[in-house]
């Protein structure tokens, strides 16, 4: 895939934050970046000074992803345990789903819509197909699978008009759509984009409804209209985990990347990852 952009200049990367194991799931939220960093246990929140801060240490190892409530209460997937725990005004964690019911494998990413339906996906990264499921989490706490035979479920995102969750499956090679039921279920599965040797992992939704994707094991972030037309490419000298539109405008693309030797390493005590960012013309919308 070359680097090149239609109608816009490529953004260029700049270094926000440096020193982290990996960073994964960024959210724009209160005026910071807040993300998780695996392999420390920690969920921490940088402005774009680049002052960040240590929010809270969780109880789990990898993976560990977050969102919030409709009500501002911070969720965080507990990936191995197959808990969603919500953390309360005491700094505390309490259990807000158990998913060991829907499945024993890995849980992942989460997204929660502008109804309140919060939506978490897992899946097997250690088998060759990676298969996994979409959870439907209600108010109450009851979850139910909503989608499955996902090519290991990796990011999500939901459309402003909270019609449609966009799912990155990572060993498919593809970006796949959802219709959002009354009721929060999932119908009418398709193809969003096919992405050729891509392995698209945390993704986000701009405003020109296009999909900024970012790709590990080909080191980049980049940017595709449904049907999979390439709008930009942004090249990176290490692996491309997560991205977020964020900012007081949303257009600053924040970029989570990490040196990647592989899951047996996930947690081997280095230290390269960064947060980067680069501007860029089309804000970002939806959820997360």
């Amino acid at each position: 895939m070359e680097n090149r952009t239609i109608g816009a200049s490529l953004p260029k990367p700049h270094t926000l934050l440096t020193g982290l194991a990996i960073g994964e799931s960024p959210r724009w939220h209160a005026s910071r970046l807040w993300f998780s960093n695996w392999g420390t246990q920690e969920i921490v929140a940088v402005n774009l000074e680049g002052q960040s801060e240590v929010i809270v240490r969780v109880p789990t190892t990898i993976p560990f992803c977050i969102d919030w409530l409709p009500d501002g209460r911070l969720l965080v997937v507990s990936g191995r345990e197959g808990l969603v725990l919500r953390w309360g005004p005491d700094g505390s964690l309490a259990t807000h789903a158990d998913l060991h019911s829907l499945s024993g494998k890995v849980w992942n990413e989460i997204v929660v819509d502008g109804r309140g339906n919060l939506y978490v996906n897992g899946g097997d990264p250690f088998s060759q197909s990676g298969l996994g499921v979409i959870a439907l989490i209600a108010r109450d706490g009851s979850a139910r699978q909503v989608a499955d035979n996902i090519a290991f479920p990796n990011g999500m995102v939901v459309t402003p008009d909270n019609s449609t969750l966009i799912i990155a499956e990572s060993y498919g090679k593809r970006l796949t759509a959802f219709d959002i039921t009354a009721d929060g279920s999932l119908a009418n599965r398709r193809a969003w984009a096919d992405l050729g040797d891509a392995a698209p992992d945390g993704i986000c939704l701009d405003a020109e409804g296009a999909v900024w994707y970012a790709d590990v094991p080909n080191k980049r972030c980049v940017r595709v209209r449904e049907g999979g037309e390439v709008l930009q490419t942004i090249n990176l000298d290490r692996g491309c985990f997560a991205c977020m539109l964020g900012g007081a405008d949303r257009k600053t693309l924040f970029m989570m990347a990490a040196e990647w030797h592989g899951f047996e390493k996930m947690t081997s005590g280095a230290r390269t990852g960064q947060v980067l960012t680069a501007q860029v013309t089309a804000p970002g919308v939806g959820w997360p």
